[in-house]
């Protein structure tokens, strides 16, 4: 058997042509390509989050199982802000599984049944990844576009209260 993906050109084999609503602002190539950035992690981010939640056993699992099916919300919804921004500006967003697969800047999350406290530090770190994502990417999107930018502004706050609820569930308080 090959475990070899073969990932498509980020194009496809064919593109559609430009459809004449092109009006106003066009989103230039590197405004393009960071929002394609951020809308591949949020959809890899949507992906891992069910992986966890499917597969999770041990302490608090009803609380973290509950929990995990709010970040995978705000990360589809999310992506779905992301590339509906990307159409309004006339780029045209790719989400296809083998361009997440290529993509994405997520760690792997294990296949199988995962320890709720393990699976705690698994999400705190895609969560992070996909907040690292935006602000690696916000001065240059904000430069281009501040409304885009004010849309990164709200994912990211909205996935740094999830990091920290999530990683909230294994810290304990530093000695004073």
């Amino acid at each position: 058997m090959n475990d070899t993906v073969t990932v498509p050109d980020p194009a496809g084999s064919t593109r559609t042509g430009r459809e004449n609503a092109e009006q106003g602002f066009l989103a230039p190539a590197a405004l393009t390509k960071n929002l394609q950035a951020v809308l591949v992690d949020l959809t890899a981010l949507h992906l891992v989050g069910k992986q966890a939640h499917w597969n999770i056993v041990g302490p608090n699992f009803r609380d973290l199982h509950l929990n995990l099916d709010e970040v995978v919300a705000i990360a589809r919804t999310s992506a779905d802000d992301v590339a509906e921004r990307m159409r309004a500006l006339h780029a045209a967003p790719d989400a296809r599984p083998a361009v997440v697969a290529e993509q994405s800047t997520l760690p792997e999350f294990p296949q199988g049944e995962v320890l709720t406290h393990d699976a705690i530090d698994l999400m705190t770190a895609s969560i992070e990844g996909t907040v690292g994502t935006m602000r690696s990417v916000h001065d240059e999107v904000d430069e281009a576009d501040p409304t885009s930018a004010d849309i990164l502004h709200g994912i990211i706050e909205k996935l740094e209260q999830q990091a920290w609820f999530l990683s909230a569930e294994t810290r304990t308080p530093k000695e004073r």
